[in-house]
């Protein structure tokens, strides 16, 4: 009976480790301070493969609005809030469909920081919300860009 309680109490804890792919929304709330470069609102498709057996997890995101859709792939560390959440920080890069459009993530190709939670809330059905932070992502300018993301994903 002890030996028992003892190998049950050396299990590690279950954590969220499915992959999913989802939809939802976005939305840039910084800008580079000249006009043509307001902050803007779109759509994202974003998803996660959770790579077995480790912390960590290839992400992707598509941000897009009639004009733009920049693509950033990144790689997360997954941090174990319970049996059905994470949160994660990552880097990672975005390439800008249109050079000098206005996105959510800037107007040019740039480093990317994340930071986000997702948590199952039924049976392969996720919710996951996300801050990406572009890194001197206008042209002509130092400004970073910052958008918000939220999205329900179904997982595989």
């Amino acid at each position: 009976m002890f030996l028992n309680a003892g190998a049950d109490s050396a299990q590690t804890a279950p954590h969220y480790d499915r992959s999913y792919v989802g939809a939802g929304i976005s939305g840039g709330i910084l800008s580079s301070g000249r006009g043509n470069d307001d902050t803007s609102f779109s759509g994202t498709v974003q998803g996660r493969f959770a790579i077995p057996n480790t912390p960590v997890s290839a992400r992707g995101s598509v941000l897009f609005t009639g004009d733009n859709s920049p693509i950033i792939p990144t790689l997360t560390y997954d941090a174990r809030l319970n049996d059905k959440s994470n949160v994660y920080v990552g880097a990672g890069y975005s390439f800008v469909q249109n050079g000098g459009v206005t996105s959510p993530i800037g107007n040019q190709d740039a480093a990317v920081l994340t930071a986000g939670v997702e948590s199952q809330v039924a049976k392969g059905v996720v919710v996951y919300s996300d801050a990406k932070y572009g890194i001197n992502a206008y042209r002509g300018s130092d400004a970073g860009a910052l958008s918000l993301q939220a999205g329900v994903g179904l997982e595989f």
